[in-house]
């Protein structure tokens, strides 16, 4: 077919030579299936919209434990075409497939081990979507993930799709899905979209209000809200894959989500379900703003563990009083939004590109698509949460001056990070300025006052 490349694969065969345990997945298979309505020889068409990191694991632990029913399920990934790799990037890859033995005989098996040699040379130029077909995603090419199914035509990949797995990063989401729409306008049957994309958009007119991936797909697409999802970590893509244990929530409503989190859930990686889809979502854009900050700070101080422990009770103090404007139930959010807020400053590319800018190994001008991580989607939720919080049809009462502020301003780490990435008044030390100002509030303070005042404003979720 036009735009695709086919996969052979063999029946059974798992990632990197493992066979995996597959008990109880076609069990799992079929209640999705009768669910669906799905009947004999009608396989379960998922198809992953996105070839990121976490897009491109998620079908891959997929096809991992469901690719060998081929009568009742298939898995596509849709990337864009002609992403070339560049020379640097072609011999980290070689490294990697030489250094493990199982990839390096499954390339030869299919015939794909020469390319890769021709790339090293520079005789031949390998693209994004065609190394994805052998296992590699271009943002990850660390971690060789089990040999996919690429397709590089839009339409052709999500016309009949029953489960789409939204991979792309929030600020591709409305268009790419926007273009989905217009294939989907015949469809009879709506599908079901699991969203991955952490970040959001703000919102000004008519009330500040903050919107989601989710919400935009159901702008886009006409799909209703209650066959949308969200699927939030915490989570790290390649150690997912490489079944380190993991759990991760999958939040929207429960026709869907209970039987998906049974189907998604494995030994390493346990799936809960939530009802709270847009809040969950929020947070999942909340927490990589702060990770950026973290880098920065980690950069500037050495790796300093006190310096780390100060900046960790001023962001999420800020974050804690965010969520008492977002959320009538803050404490709900807590364990969650810490956890995942933990595991992106340790090793997210968000705190990734934080430590780049401030050791100067990066700069602004590169923009916030990075070869070889992909989307840094903190840089845009900075710029919409700034925005947000400093309307004053948001004002509430500042501690100490006693008058209506803009809630920005009790949030000095946000405002800093504001300065340093948008604007670009400041330089990344100015984090460290921040977290030393003398007049900074106790980050208990902080929490004390999101505590004790009436601040949840419902409209900023779109609720009236």
């Amino acid at each position: 077919m036009v735009g695709s490349i086919e996969v052979n694969g063999l029946k059974g065969h798992k990632s990197n030579g493992y066979i995996q345990n597959c008990n109880g997945f076609e069990e799992k298979l079929d209640e999705l299936r009768r669910l669906l309505g799905k009947s004999d020889g009608d396989p379960l068409r998922i198809v992953s919209v996105g070839a990121g990191a976490w897009g491109s694991v998620f079908a891959a632990l997929l096809q991992d434990s469901y690719g060998q029913f081929r009568d009742k399920f298939q898995i596509r990934i849709w990337r864009r075409p002609r992403k070339s790799v560049d020379r640097a990037t072609a011999s980290q890859l070689f490294e990697v497939i030489n250094s493990r033995e199982d990839v390096l005989r499954r390339l030869i098996r299919r015939c794909a081990y020469l390319k890769y040699v021709e790339a090293r040379l520079g005789d031949r130029t390998l693209y994004a979507d065609e190394i994805l077909k052998d296992g590699f995603c271009l943002n990850m090419i660390d971690t060789p993930l089990c040999p996919l199914k690429v397709v590089t035509n839009l339409q052709e990949a999500v016309w009949d799709a029953d489960i789409v797995v939204n991979g792309v990063p929030s600020t591709e989401t409305r268009e790419v899905f926007e273009e989905i729409g217009i294939y989907w306008k015949e469809r009879l049957n709506m599908p079901i979209i699991i969203s991955l994309a952490k970040g959001i958009e703000a919102a000004l007119d008519p009330v500040p209000h903050i919107i989601t991936p989710t919400q935009m797909i159901n702008r886009a697409t006409g799909v209703p809200i209650e066959n949308i999802l969200y699927l939030g970590g915490p989570n790290i893509a390649s150690e997912i894959y490489n079944k380190e244990y993991a759990n991760a929530r999958i939040c929207g409503a429960e026709t869907w989500r209970k039987p998906l989190a049974k189907f998604l859930r494995q030994p390493h990686f346990i799936v809960w379900d939530n009802s709270d889809l847009i809040t969950h979502e929020v947070m999942g854009g909340l927490k990589n703003v702060y990770a950026i900050g973290a880098g920065m700070g980690a950069a500037l101080t050495n790796e300093s563990a006190t310096s780390k422990s100060v900046y960790f009770a001023h962001c999420t103090s800020e974050m804690i009083f965010i969520t008492h404007l977002l959320t009538e139930e803050p404490e709900k959010l807590a364990g969650p939004l810490l956890a995942d807020t933990y595991v992106t400053l340790l090793k997210g590319r968000n705190a990734w590109y934080g430590q780049m800018l401030a050791k100067g190994e990066i700069n602004r001008d590169m923009g916030d698509n990075i070869s070889g991580k992909g989307m840094i989607q903190g840089v845009s939720a900075v710029r919409a949460f700034y925005e947000l919080l400093s309307q004053s049809s948001l004002s509430v009462l500042h501690p100490d001056a006693h008058k209506p502020v803009a809630p920005v301003e009790l949030c000095p780490i946000l405002k800093t990070l504001y300065k340093i990435l948008i604007t670009r008044e400041d330089s990344p030390q100015a984090i460290l300025q921040a977290l030393r100002d003398e007049n900074l509030n106790d980050p208990r303070d902080r929490i004390e006052i999101a505590q004790s005042h009436a601040f949840y404003r419902p409209s900023l979720l779109g609720q009236p």
